[in-house]
Order: structure tokens, then sequence, then C-alpha cells
């Protein structure tokens, strides 16, 4: 368990206004903040805009241009910030008047770490068409090759340098996963150099410490995928749907558990399977943490059958559940490298439907065969992404860098 904390104060910040209800505390700046409640402190989640009646105490609503004063921010009397602004040169004025404040900031990256195409050219094209659907939904091309355009011309130009400027008000570059920090490394050592690449630093996206192992449960030869289905080009149900009838065409004894909002393409396909493989399909619909939770518990395997995500929190979750994951090897997922990293769990050979179930009867047959223990991939991954623990990680990297020369004066610009 991490330790309590040493009489600091840190805040989360997003500079953008969202709702400040139960569902932001969930996840993000808004569940960081629990983690560093749950050491001690009296954080709280600022934000801009008028308070809601949905706010949770733990809010502070603030007018945006307070943001950008560092008077204001010095009158918070606080130690840290972690500033949730993806390294938008939108926002920083925001990183700026952090620092002239005197506070310690983690700056968080929420991406896979090709943020520019000097980083590495061939797998930035790439992702532009991943990220757009293109060849998967109408329009996809039209949008990449806009990205692309503004990529390589007003993004080489301008946005890099601002970007580099923005991350340079950070006394930490916090990326969520092994290979979006070394993207990032490489973007600062060729717009900062060294010093600034030496401040960027695996911080994970924090997970609910409700999800850990419940070891009264059973696991089931059984598989879950959880997402926001109505997103065809990032999550891609075409996928789901149809490696699901693959799989279980397959594998007589495996079930699948769908979780996320039911969207009609879904409950239609549902409706129309034959009934001995609909029995076999459960349609769960949004679940709460606590259901959620006892869920992961009881299956093997989490498949994400997405495009792209910067982290993935539902396969952090699964992970610290005790269930294994599976997902496309790609530089658009590269979370997932790590995630699998230690054997727990699998990446598709090829990003095709059979690449996906492919890996994911491998990964039945690895739990079939003893390979897979529920208890060290829970303890392991709870360890690495529960809240407090990740709160935990970020305090310290202030009392390392304590005895360190004075960086406000250095990659300032």
């Amino acid at each position: 368990m991490p330790s309590k904390s040493k009489g600091l104060l840190w805040h989360t910040c997003t500079p953008v206004e969202f709702g400040g209800g139960a569902d932001f505390f969930a996840r993000d700046s808004g569940l960081l903040c629990r983690g560093f409640q749950a050491l001690g402190m009296a954080s709280r989640a600022v934000m801009p805009g008028a308070v809601r009646p949905d706010d949770e105490p733990d809010v502070l609503r603030v007018e945006a241009a307070k943001l950008r004063s560092a008077e204001w921010w010095a009158g918070l009397g606080i130690d840290g910030v972690v500033l949730y602004a993806w390294g938008s040169p939108r926002f920083l004025p925001v990183a700026r008047a952090i620092r002239r404040a005197g506070i310690f900031l983690v700056l968080n990256q929420d991406n896979g770490g090709l943020v520019s195409p000097s980083i590495d050219f061939k797998a930035w094209l790439r992702e532009q068409a991943v990220l757009t659907g293109a060849g998967r939904v109408p329009g996809g091309w039209w949008r990449a090759a806009r990205r692309v355009a503004k990529g390589l011309t007003t993004g080489l130009l301008f946005g890099d340098v601002l970007r580099a400027r923005h991350l340079s008000q950070g006394d930490v570059i916090a990326c969520v996963s092994p290979v979006a920090a070394e993207h990032h490394r490489t973007f600062c050592r060729r717009h900062g150099g060294a010093e600034l690449a030496r401040k960027v630093a695996v911080v994970p996206h924090a997970v609910d410490p409700r999800y850990r192992l419940d070891g009264n449960a059973v696991r089931e030869v059984a598989v879950a995928a959880v997402g926001r289905w109505s997103d065809l080009a990032q999550k891609r149900p075409d996928r789901l749907m149809e490696g699901a009838e693959r799989l279980l065409g397959i594998e007589p004894g495996v079930v699948l558990h769908i979780v996320g909002g039911t969207t009609d393409a879904l409950r239609s396909w549902h409706e129309a399977l034959d009934p001995a493989l609909r029995s076999r399909i459960h349609l769960q619909g949004r679940l709460d943490p606590a259901d959620l939770a006892a869920l992961w518990s009881r299956v093997q395997v989490g498949w994400c059958p997405s495009a792209f995500e910067s982290f993935h929190l539902a396969s952090g979750e699964a992970l610290c559940c005790g269930a294994s994951v599976v997902a496309s090897d790609s530089p658009s997922l590269s979370s997932f490298r790590w995630f699998t990293g230690d054997g727990d769990g699998r990446l598709a050979a090829s990003d095709d439907t059979q690449g996906h179930i492919d890996a994911i009867l491998a990964e039945l047959a690895a739990w079939r065969e003893g390979r897979r223990s529920a208890e060290v991939i829970s303890r392991r991954w709870s360890a690495r992404l529960h809240a407090p623990a990740v709160a935990g990680m970020i305090t310290n990297f202030r009392d390392r860098l304590a005895g360190l020369p004075d960086q406000k004066k250095t990659n300032r610009r």
C-alpha cells in the first residue's frame, strides 16, 4: 500500500469544462483526485465553468481566466498539480501560470505518444488512418487526408514548437505507457534536448480500487468486451460481432459478455443469431463498478477489439481483477505492449478478425493449461494501477526531485 501523505497537498486540473458528478470521479483526473485523498490529502479537482447541481464537493469551479493566473494558483497554497491538458498549445498559459506560482507540475499526456510525424513518420501516418476510420467509416479517408496535410504543414512548423513549449513547463511529463513514454522522449530530444527528455516518465491512468480480485469468484470459460459501441471508428463493433460468432462457433464451451450501451445494431444482430449461439452471448448493457468488477473476477479474458486507445481503462480494470487481455499489436494501442509484457495476455498476430480470434483461443488455452494465475495478474496490476498507488508514485516524483537544482529557470520559454 502507498504511504500516507507527508503533509503535502495536490490537486488535479482539467482546463475543459466537464460535468463534475460521479462519472467524472470514476476515471482520469477525477479518480486521481480520489487517489490523493486516499493518501490523506484534501485534494480537489479544478475545472472551469459555473457550479453544476451534480458537482461533487471535491470539484473546484473557477473562471477560465483564473486558470491562466499565477497569482490565483499561488493563493491555493498547494504543493503540486497534475494537469490533464494533453500537451495542447491552447493550454500553455495554464501550465505556465502553475509553474510561475511555484507549484510542482505533472503534465499528463493522455495519448499513445505519436503526437508528431517527427517521431516515427510511417507509424504516425498509419495512425492518422486508424484515428479517422479511413476505409471503414464514411468520410474516413477525407478526414485522414486533412489530418495528414495539417500535421505536415502547420503541425511541423508551429504545432510541435508550441507543444514543446508547453511540455517544458512541467517537472514531469507523465505518459500512460512505456511505448508512449519512448515516443515522447524522442519528441522532447528533438525539440528540447536531453534535459527535456529526462522529464518523461510512465504514469498510468488510475484504476478504481474497487476493481480487485474477488477470491470467492469462480473463473468461468468466458470472455468479456467493454466499450462505447456506438463509436464505429474506434470501438469497432463490427469486429466484435463477427469475432463473437466465429469464436463461439469454434469453442462450444465459451461464453461472451458484451458490456456497454446496447445499440440498435447490436440488439438486431443478437436477436438474429441462432438460439443456441445467442444463449451464450450476453448483452449486459452498462454496469456499475461493483457489478463490472464482479464480472471481471469471473471471466478469463478481457477482449479489446478497438482500432485505437490511449490507455484502455477497461483492460486495466480487467487486469486488476485477475483477467488476462487481448488486443491488436498496433502502434495505436501502445498500452497493450505493457499489459501483455509479463504474460498477462496476448497481442493478435494480425489486425483482422481471425487474428483476434486466434489470440483469444490461445489465451483460453493458457488458462486451461494452468499458465495463467488470476492471483498473480491481479496482484501485479493492482500495485501498478490502483488510484492510491498512482497518486503515491506522483508524490514520490516531487520527493526525488527536491534535491535537484531549481528547474524553474531551465527549459522555460
